[in-house]
């Protein structure tokens, strides 16, 4: 539990120290993403977001598991 405790950390400094050139990727504006804008209203649902995040946090669990 130490250890995870540690990655863990680790990886939360990475991504708040890569942060500027992180929110210049594409991620969340990619085609399957559904965006609904009315006035005084705007939801966006990122599914082909959510599918490929998925699918690499499986296959990194997959990768630690072996």
């Amino acid at each position: 539990m130490q250890l995870t405790l540690i990655i863990l950390g680790i990886i939360i400094l990475l991504v708040g120290l890569l942060w500027p050139w992180l929110t210049k990727l594409p991620i969340g504006k990619l085609p399957g993403d559904i965006i609904i804008q009315k006035p005084n209203f705007k939801i966006y649902l990122p599914v082909t977001t959510m599918i490929i995040g998925s699918l690499l946090l499986s296959l990194i669990f997959w990768l630690f598991r072996k």
